[in-house]
C-alpha cells in the first residue's frame, strides 16, 4: 500500500508521485484510486488500489541504483532477433515488466541499432517511449529536473 507523496512507477507510462487517494464511482462501482501525477508529459492517472499489484505499480529506484542503470546504458547490446516483429515483441515485453533495468536495455539496444542500421518508425516510437519512461524514473530517483535526467541518459551514449 502506497501513501500520498510516494514516488512510484506505472509500467508503460513512467514514474510519478501519488497526489491523492480518492474514492470514485466508475460504472456504478465505488473503488479507491491512487491519483498519480506523471511529471513527464504532465499527465494524471487514476489507478484502482485493488489492481495496483496486477498493473505492476512499484516504488521508484533509490539513488544508489542509478549507476547500475547508467552502466546498462553504457554496456554492450544484447543479441536481438533480426526479425523486426520478434524484436519488437521482445522489447515490448521488457517494457511491460516495469523493471527499470529491462527498460534501460531496450533504450540501449534500440539506440545502438539506430546508429548502426536505423530503426523502423515503430521501433523509433518505442525507443522514444522507453527513453521517456527511463528519464521520468531517473529524474525522481535523483531529484533532478527532466532536462538534467535526459542529459544523464544521453551522456551514457557519448
Amino acid at each position: 500500500m502506497f501513501k500520498v507523496g510516494d514516488k512510484v512507477v506505472y509500467p508503460m507510462h513512467g514514474a510519478g508521485i501519488i497526489e491523492a487517494i480518492e474514492e470514485k464511482e466508475v460504472l456504478g462501482e465505488k473503488k479507491q484510486y491512487y491519483i498519480l501525477r506523471l511529471p513527464v508529459g504532465d499527465m494524471k492517472v487514476m489507478i484502482p488500489i485493488a489492481n495496483c499489484r496486477e498493473v505492476g505499480l512499484r516504488e521508484v529506484i533509490d539513488r544508489a541504483s542509478v549507476p547500475k542503470v547508467i552502466n546498462i546504458l553504457k554496456g554492450k547490446s544484447t543479441a536481438m532477433s533480426s526479425n523486426w516483429n520478434r524484436r519488437y515483441r521482445a522489447n515490448l515485453e521488457k517494457m511491460r515488466s516495469g523493471d527499470i533495468y529491462e527498460v534501460a536495455e531496450v533504450v540501449r539496444n534500440l539506440a545502438k541499432r539506430e546508429k548502426e542500421k536505423g530503426l523502423s518508425s515503430g521501433e523509433r516510437k518505442m525507443l522514444e517511449n522507453a527513453r521517456q519512461i527511463l528519464i521520468s524514473e531517473l529524474a525522481l530517483a535523483t531529484e533532478l529536473e527532466e532536462e538534467k535526467a535526459q542529459s544523464l541518459v544521453d551522456s551514457a551514449f557519448a
